[in-house]
């Protein structure tokens, strides 16, 4: 008797490694912990239980904090004399030989997965304490009791003379999957028993190499399909062989279950869709009968069949007046029986009819709990685990219960003129209502969507070639194509003719609107066969424009999404180009943006959004970069890169800087008193600014003004400013240092004078451009910068923050190359100020919940 295994480890993916290692080895009770502080919460009160079984701790740090992490574990309850299995950390600094004394074994972390059971097994005190489980091969020595998986595991088992290859016993999950009494197997040859796919049964049985098959098993109404596994080992003292089956049936194993509901709900809505998703439920749960029926919306008493399958003769079906577990159903009572269904038959002509053992009747419920119809399922034979069917009956009932809901809103749209004939989607009028409140909504809560302008290319010619029926089914695949690739909560409209729109909710990063764009580009690309079997190659352009970035209202949204969507046509057609402000534009109305931008801040058309910097290797906001946004009335977000030279041409940068840092000071200030977090702050400071001899006047005014402490404000400045051509600069810099604030060298690697800023500014950080970043995993070269940029800022005593960090390639690159700090759209995009505050509250949360976390 033990109190189980601990496990220490401060990243979160070694804790899992090395509980999924000991989990699958058949260890019961297995405690994670983050730290020692942790473990000893977690086994608080536990002095008076036998001691631990086994710690796995993970060191890092050199050969002393080896030796003090020992000693405290030591002194955890229950923790005195437990053997102690040690992971050597990537950044542990000792060798092996310098581990402490009384330690059971060593490895890397790497080897967990592969050696960490295998160790502790070959120890004295882990061969004395491994789980009951299958017994291995002989030459594994070891004896267990292989019934004791029979009786607590739900796998199934079959047990046969290695010689003979008959069958000695069963488990129990084989004769309740199979329906066959454990007596009907023994002495069945293995070959009448599994019947393997492209490779014989006995070079299986020769390999016993624990490879998993495609097969089917005898079952008492036939076979079920699945797969089997082999290995060899003791029974009586002598060499058996065990077998181990997992059916594909979806009431049975809840991998297959949860394929099959994945499978329902990717279904598109509709008649068609409601009709697949209906036969997917028959044929892999094996059901005999199912039938869904929506309750009439006028108060009739009548419901109506919307979908009937049946897997027997012809019969004379019964009026649902008659059908009296049906009516029950829709009056909002449920009925479950696993294999005792024919005692509802003197009470239902349905089921006497039907002859089924296992029914269910489950009400489809829309969001007020209002019922809308029921779904009935049955089965001859009976219904396999209920702990896996019902959960996937009860999903499928919510499913029929969507898709019912969503056909009677689309009739009542059509009723109203609000929904599109032929493809059943939102039309104009409605849409621009939804994106009315779409807009309202993201407003209120602080989040981000995009909008998606869609045409098809040169849909003309394909009705002016095979007619209008033809482009009608076009219209309707598209249709199909277009919501197959988005999710539940996003919109898809017919705007106009061969036109069509799509709002993305819930955007953190761009990358998720580029990954369904590149996906509806790859999905319309997919050739179309006409009714008459004609081939057609069928693409659309798209545009895309972001809220809030681009616009703050419906009309400029889909203005730029149009805009987008002709500049992808120009590019050629069949791809996506995102709405921007062009450089062109900008050079040909520069003197009205400049006119325009004159009036920006005292209009209120600018906004000051904030993007977190995370740590590498926490990953928790460490501070913030403050960045301007202008919103013009007309043409909507206009990309820093266009506005701000013309801010620096025209000298409105200093007063628009300076607004920018007292807004961004003041909502820094709060979130302080708010949160307690001292998250830095990082404000962009442009060549001109820096050359204004009043610079330290302003920074100072408005520290005084908002409170802020001036150690939690960062200067960022661009490498591409000259030394030499700013004559303040440098004098500016050291007395903002000397006021107490940090300096940062921004877009660092793309100038000329990396050396001399380092060597003459006060320069407490860098910022590696994204330029380099992104080209981490493509480029050699630029990652023989990083890593050269982050080795000479470390020897420096300067920390590093990269940009641009997007994908978990790049994460990685930078943990291992000992990157301080992370900024990019792989954690969070530029947020407004209110889903700003909505990611620190979340975090907040999550830190509080984990403080209360039970021991």
């Amino acid at each position: 008797m033990n109190s189980g295994i601990l496990v220490v480890a401060a990243q979160r993916e070694l804790r899992r490694s090395l509980f999924d290692a000991l989990d699958q080895a058949g260890y019961p009770q297995i405690h994670s912990a983050r730290d020692i502080s942790h473990a000893a919460i977690l086994l608080e009160g536990r002095e008076s239980l036998p001691p631990l079984q086994l710690i796995v701790a993970v060191l890092a740090g050199d050969e002393q904090q080896a030796r003090n992490s020992c000693e405290q574990l030591r002194r955890l309850p229950g923790g005195a004399d437990t053997p102690l299995i040690v992971v050597l950390g990537e950044d542990a600094t000792l060798n092996p030989a310098e581990l402490p004394a009384g330690i059971v074994d060593w490895l890397s972390t790497a080897q967990i997965s592969s050696e960490l059971v295998p160790r502790w097994r070959r120890s004295p005190a882990g061969n004395a304490q491994r789980p009951r489980q299958l017994a291995a091969a002989p030459d594994d020595g070891a004896h267990e009791d292989y019934r004791y998986v029979f009786e607590e595991g739900d796998g199934e088992w079959l047990i046969a003379d290695a010689q003979t290859g008959r069958l000695l016993e069963v488990s129990p999950t084989v004769a309740r999957h199979s329906r066959m009494h454990a007596s009907q197997w023994e002495g069945l040859p293995l070959a009448e028993v599994l019947r393997f796919e492209g490779i014989a049964i006995e070079q299986v049985l020769a390999e016993a190499n624990r490879g998993w098959y495609p097969c089917q098993r005898k079952s008492a109404v036939g076979v079920d399909t699945g797969q089997a596994s082999v290995r060899r080992i003791q029974h009586a003292g002598r060499e058996a062989l065990a077998l181990m089956f997992r059916s594909d049936r979806a009431d049975l194993r809840a991998e297959a279950a949860l394929s099959l509901l994945s499978r329902i709900f990717a279904s598109t809505s509709g008649v068609d869709a409601q009709t697949a998703a209906g036969r997917l439920l028959f044929d892999e749960l094996g059901l005999d009968y199912l039938a869904v029926w929506s309750a009439r919306q006028d108060g009739a008493d009548a419901p109506v069949q919307m979908l009937q399958l049946w897997n027997g003769d012809a019969l004379q079906w019964p009026s649902a007046q008659l059908q009296s577990s049906l009516q029950l159903v829709l009056g909002g009572k449920p009925i479950l029986h696993r294999t005792d269904a024919k005692r509802l038959a003197s009470m239902d002509p349905l089921l006497q009819q039907l002859e089924l053992s296992g029914f269910a009747g489950l009400p489809l419920y829309d969001e007020r709990h209002t019922v809308l119809g029921a779904m009935l399922a049955g089965s001859r034979r009976g219904f396999g685990e209920m702990g896996i069917i019902e959960p996937v009956l009860r999903c499928a009932a919510a499913r029929f219960a969507q898709m019912l809901e969503l056909g009677r809103t689309r009739e009542q749209g059509r009723a109203e003129g609000l929904v599109d004939a032929l493809t059943g989607l939102p039309n104009r009028l409605l849409f621009n209502d939804r994106l009315d409140t779409i807009i309202r909504e993201a407003t209120r809560n602080g989040e981000c969507f995009a909008v998606l302008f869609v045409d098809l290319d040169r849909f003309k010619a394909i009705n002016d070639t095979y007619g209008h029926a033809a482009g009608d089914q076009v219209l309707r695949t598209v249709t199909q194509r277009l919501c197959g690739s988005i999710r539940a909560s996003d919109t898809v409209a017919r705007y106009a003719g061969d036109e069509f729109t799509v709002v993305l909710r819930h955007i953190v990063k761009n990358d998720d609107v580029l990954r369904v764009a590149e996906k509806i580009v790859q999905v319309m690309e997919t050739p179309l066969f006409l009714e008459d079997g004609t081939e057609l190659q069928v693409t659309a352009s798209m545009g895309l424009s972001f809220f809030p970035d681009d616009a703050g209202d419906a009309q400029t949204l889909l203005k730029h999404a149009d805009e987008a969507m002709y500049a992808a046509k120009h590019q050629g057609r069949n791809t996506f180009q995102i709405y921007e402000v062009s450089p062109e534009y900008a050079q040909q109305h520069g003197m009205a943006l400049k006119t325009r931008l004159r009036h920006a801040e005292g209009n209120g058309e600018l906004r000051v959004v904030y993007q977190p910097q995370v740590n590498t290797e926490t990953e928790d906001i460490m501070g913030m970069e403050a960045l301007v946004r202008w919103e013009h009335p007309e043409l909507g977000m206009i990309s820093p890169a266009v506005f701000i030279p013309l801010a620096e041409e025209t000298g409105l940068i200093v007063s628009i800087g300076e607004w920018v840092m007292r807004t961004a000071c003041h909502q820094a200030k709060e979130w302080e008193q708010h949160y307690g977090l001292r998250l830095r702050l990082g404000v962009n400071l442009s060549a001109v600014q820096l050359m204004e001899p009043q610079l330290l006047d302003t920074v100072a005014t408005v520290l005084r003004e908002t409170g802020l402490d001036p150690t939690l404000l960062e200067m960022e400045v661009t490498e591409s400013i000259s030394i030499k051509e700013a004559p303040n600069l440098v004098e500016n810099l050291h007395a903002l240092h000397r006021l107490g604030c940090h300096i940062a060298i921004d877009d660092f690697g793309t100038g000329a004078a990396s050396l001399d800023y380092l060597r003459r500014l006060p320069a407490d950080r860098i910022k590696i451009d994204q330029s380099f970043v992104r080209n981490i995993g493509v480029d050699p070269d630029d990652e023989a910068i990083v890593r050269a940029t982050i080795e000479m800022a470390h020897r420096l005593k300067r920390a590093v923050v990269a940009e641009g960090v997007e994908i978990e390639q790049h994460l990685q690159f930078l943990r291992q190359h000992g990157c301080d700090e992370l900024q990019g759209y792989l954690f969070c995009r530029p947020l407004p100020p209110a889903s700003f505050d909505k990611l620190l509250a979340e975090r907040q949360r999550l830190l509080e919940a984990r403080v209360a976390e039970p021991a």
